[in-house]
This record gives structure tokens, sequence and C-alpha cells, in this order.
């Protein structure tokens, strides 16, 4: 495939090298040439989401765009971990966005439509994020704050700490209540 070549290969420098190069300089060279190292990764990440070729080839290069800004502001240790994290998020959000745009009208043949007669396991897991959803709503705002930057904005503690104004100890408190809380809510409405 000549979309992306594999290049890890090469006598690269070490990723955290291009990384503070990169925050240093702002060189998007020194982005490129880590970016190309894992590029097929991603693009495999991806195709394995969209199941299209141009879709993930497409997302491959959002990504990259993504990393331009996200990388100034993350303090990343593991890049390929962090890449892969971001790749996954990136995939799961196109795809929930693009599930929200696809509006079906409701009318007498709607029954009869085949289509919409079985369930299969990404209308499950759209289910399973509604309720998610909506639970967090449920939780007190310092719960639900201090949860979402955590899981899923990948915080650290101490970030969450610093965005919130919130205490260490009762970050860690808000995070541990807000887990059990959305737990119990997700279960008592899935199994609804």
């Amino acid at each position: 495939m000549k979309f992306i070549k594999n290049t890890a290969g090469n006598n690269q420098k070490e990723d955290a090298e291009l990384i503070a190069e990169f925050k240093n300089t702002g060189d998007l060279d020194a982005l490129g040439t880590l970016y190309n190292k894992y590029m097929h990764l991603v693009f495999g990440v991806c195709l394995n989401y969209f199941k299209d070729e141009e879709l993930s080839k497409d997302a491959v290069m959002q990504i990259f765009e993504e990393l331009v800004t996200k990388l100034r502001v993350h303090e990343v240790q593991n890049f390929k971990s962090w890449l892969h994290v971001l790749t996954r998020n990136h995939c799961l959000m196109a795809l929930r966005k693009s599930a929200k745009q696809n509006n079906v009208s409701i009318d007498d043949t709607f029954v009869e439509n085949s289509e919409f007669v079985h369930l299969d396991i990404d209308n499950t897991k759209e289910t399973q994020l509604t309720i998610m959803e909506k639970c967090m709503e449920t939780l007190p705002e310092e719960q639900r704050k201090s949860v979402d930057l955590f899981y899923l904005q990948e915080k650290c503690y101490k970030e969450v700490a610093d965005i919130t104004g919130y205490d260490m100890l009762k970050v860690k408190s808000y995070i541990q209540n807000g887990k059990r809380n959305l737990k119990i809510c997700i279960e008592k409405n899935s199994s609804e």
C-alpha cells in the first residue's frame, strides 16, 4: 500500500526527543517523523473501526492535525500508547457523530423494514453510551467534572485538581464515588 510506509526500522530519533523538539520549536517535520513511525498502526486501528479504507485514510490525516494541538498541552510518557488511545477516541467520536446524523423517519413500513428488525452489536454499544451519558448527568457536579476529566479526557489526579480547583484528596474521593454512582446508575438503567 503506497499510502503508508512502515519506517519503524529506520534509525530515527527517540520518540521523546522528537516530542521535545516539536514542543520547543513547533517543527512539523519532527512531528511528521514521529507520526510516520506509527502511521501504519493508526491506519490499522481506524480500519478496524470504520471498515472503510478511504474513511480510515481521512482519519489518519485528521489525527495528525489533532496531534499538532494536543501534543503541545499533554505530557506524553509513552507516545505509542497515547497515540493508540487518541486514535481509538477519534474513531469512536466519529462513529457516534455519524450515528446521530442518520435520522430515520418513522412511518407505517418501519416495522416491515428488515434492516431494523434485528439489533446488532453497534446498537447495543450506542444504547450503553446513551445510558452512560444520562447517568453522567445525574452525578453531582464535582463527581461529574472529576470523572469526565479523569476517565474521558484522560487527565491525571493532579491535572483534574488543577483544572477544577478541588483539593487532591477531594478529587480522588469524587472520582471514586462518581465511578461507583455511575456504575449503579448504569446497571439500574441497563436492566430496565
